[in-house]
């Protein structure tokens, strides 16, 4: 009897996914395994409910490379929530009769499929392939993850849009972004469409972020384009900044889901909207009139067909995953370093400290940052001297000592 490699999809989708699902399934046929598919991730293994599969055959993968989504769907479900469920979801896994096992996902989904092989040493052979469009994931080289390329260039191109209508109707945009702890999506779209700025977790130091910061860094840039002739623009903002703010701030938004993580449902939290109204408040009180709307981008990237480089990308992953496990080996998240494929332990990839998957973050001290960061529109130190400071502030109703006291922490740089 052929031995079976099963794939499973978990977390939110990615363009690309498809990609590692019929590479992985081709050489797996192609080396004499059986390959299923399971339907909807960990869902129905850790509840103990029969989960719904699929053999795969190459005819059945041999197009999908080039489509968005998932054709196993995904879910949310937590494998390791608890010793019961883990328990509960490694023995749905034998019942199948799989030796071997890919779990496509983020962060996660990485940590599931880290302590089901820990579990299992010696009984089934697991490796992960990351996917997130957050690009959080702690890869070799800092590589992206997959789907992070694909939702940066159809990101890009909405606020490239977003931009055209600014100009045209004279008015602002605040841009929400997916990426929980990450500001990677949200800088990448803004240097890449050439937004007036992007606004990360990363820029702020401390453990918690004061949202009227956040306001006043983006009313500080309406205020220098307004300096400047221009009275219109687009601020890209990474929705991790919610999980950065005040206790108190968060302490009103306690009515939010959660998923099964635990993590916020970062989507349920209007901060466009109050990052909007807190906008217009603060240009009432320089006595400004300017328009601003907001406008959230997140969902429609995440199932985008895949551009070249993510296609590219996943084909080698899937096909390395199944090598890895060919070879005798388990426990790796499959990476690439050069073109070749390099696992990284997954007992390698957990933070000490948390227990979690440690996430990858912007480095701002780069190159790379420092170019996009040049290129913003946004107040710098120096815009609160002399002679800068009387021409800014000659746009609002503030002298020029009241404005440099009011947008000190905003105009001082790193924060």
């Amino acid at each position: 009897m052929k031995e079976t490699l099963a794939i499973l999809v978990g977390g939110g989708p990615a363009p690309g996914i498809n990609g590692v699902i019929a590479s992985a399934t081709i050489e797996a046929l192609n080396s004499g395994l059986r390959v299923i598919g399971i339907y909807d991730g960990y869902r129905d293994l850790a509840s103990g409910d029969a989960p719904r599969t699929i053999e795969l055959g190459i005819d059945d993968v041999a197009r999908i490379h080039t489509h968005g989504g998932s054709i196993l769907r995904t879910s949310r479900t937590n494998p390791a929530k608890d010793e019961r469920t883990l328990a509960t979801c490694i023995a749905s896994i034998e019942s199948l009769g799989v030796c071997y096992l890919i779990a496509i996902g983020g962060d996660d989904t990485t940590y599931g499929a880290a302590k089901i092989a820990a579990a299992t040493v010696g009984r089934l052979g697991i490796a992960t392939v990351p996917k997130t469009i957050d690009s959080d994931l702690p890869l070799p080289d800092n590589a992206p993850t997959f789907g992070y390329e694909t939702a940066r260039s159809v990101g890009a191109e909405i606020i490239e849009s977003l931009i055209e209508d600014a100009r045209t109707t004279s008015r602002w945009y605040i841009v929400v972004t997916m990426g929980r702890k990450s500001g990677a999506l949200a800088l990448g779209m803004c240097k890449a469409a050439g937004a007036t700025l992007a606004v990360i977790p990363e820029e702020f130091s401390g453990p918690e972020l004061d949202l009227e910061l956040v306001i006043d860094t983006i009313a500080g840039a309406i205020v220098k384009r307004r300096a400047g002739g221009y009275e219109h623009g687009v601020a890209v903002v990474a929705e991790g900044i919610v999980e950065r703010v005040s206790a108190a701030t968060l302490r009103a938004l306690e009515h939010a889901t959660r998923d099964a993580y635990g993590h916020v449902r970062l989507a349920d939290i209007p901060l466009g909207s109050l990052l909007r109204d807190g906008v217009r408040k603060r240009l009432e009180e320089l006595g400004l009139q300017t328009t601003v709307l907001t406008k959230d981008i997140g969902y429609e990237l995440r199932c985008a067909k895949p551009v070249a480089f993510d296609v590219d990308y996943t084909r080698t992953l899937g096909y390395g995953a199944v090598r890895y496990l060919l070879d005798g080996h388990s426990g790796a998240l499959i990476a690439l370093r050069g073109g070749r494929v390099e696992p990284v332990m997954l007992d390698a990839l957990l933070d000490p400290a948390t227990g979690r998957i440690r996430t990858r973050l912007v480095d701002i001290t780069t190159e790379a940052y420092t170019v996009a960061r040049d290129y913003m529109v946004r107040l710098e130190p120096e815009d609160l001297q002399p002679p800068q400071l009387e021409r800014i502030a000659a746009q609002t109703n503030l002298a020029p000592a009241a404005f440099r006291e009011r947008f000190a922490r905003a105009g001082s740089g790193y924060m």
